[in-house]
């Protein structure tokens, strides 16, 4: 090495530093191809976005179908099927509270409840009026009525069972000699009776009403 000159010395830096230059470039190349490869075996980052535009997409559930109330007092007063007795006898017995019950449930297969309305007399709380009511494009349809008082109508696992109280001759409204029940089913767009059933009752002294075997 001794006897280069200075012109060779120079010439051999140079080359020391292109080699080392060439070295160091390829390293930083392998690097990143490695780098670039590890990111794809990891596989594609879901970004925050993403989850929440999945959440977006998730059904809701939907909300229940609160029944529907209806005015039952001006629903008999408004139906010209009603007797003009049992209209007369519609009145509030204290402020405003009328003598009546009401029902709501599924008679008819109607998309809405059926209305079952019982209208009684304010002083015994005797039945004088039975009524079914379907709801037909908007409105509320007359389908069932019974005017025969002692009646009671009650909705029983999907059918119609009506109650009215058999009274013998010196029987007192409290205690009448028995009942009949009648169950009705909705068939062909009106109801129909299935089968009714005669409970007899036996007035024991000092009691009250009692089935009889």
């Amino acid at each position: 090495m001794r006897g280069l000159t200075d012109s060779g010395r120079g010439t051999l830096q140079a080359a020391c530093t292109a080699v080392a230059v060439l070295a160091a470039l390829a390293l930083f190349v392998s690097a990143c191809a490695t780098g670039g490869t590890g990111a794809r075996d990891e596989g594609p980052a879901h970004a925050p976005s993403d989850a929440v535009a999945g959440a977006a997409l998730s059904p809701k559930p939907s909300p229940s179908k609160a029944p529907a109330h209806v005015d039952a007092v001006k629903l008999v007063e408004d139906d010209p099927s009603v007797s003009a007795d049992v209209k007369r006898g519609l009145k509030p017995c204290v402020a405003n509270e009328y003598p009546i019950d009401v029902s709501y449930g599924n008679l008819t297969g109607a998309s809405a409840d059926d209305v079952v309305v019982n209208v009684l007399t304010c002083g015994d709380a005797v039945g004088i009026g039975s009524y079914v009511y379907r709801r037909e494009g908007g409105r509320y349809e007359n389908v069932f009525q019974a005017e025969e008082p002692p009646v009671y109508a009650e909705i029983d696992r999907g059918d119609l069972v009506v109650t009215k109280q058999v009274y013998e001759k010196g029987d007192p409204v409290s205690s009448p000699s028995g009942e009949i029940v009648t169950t009705y089913g909705w068939t062909a767009g009106r109801f129909v009776k299935r089968y009714n059933t005669r409970n007899d009752y036996s007035n024991a002294v000092g009691g009250g009403a009692s089935p009889s075997s």
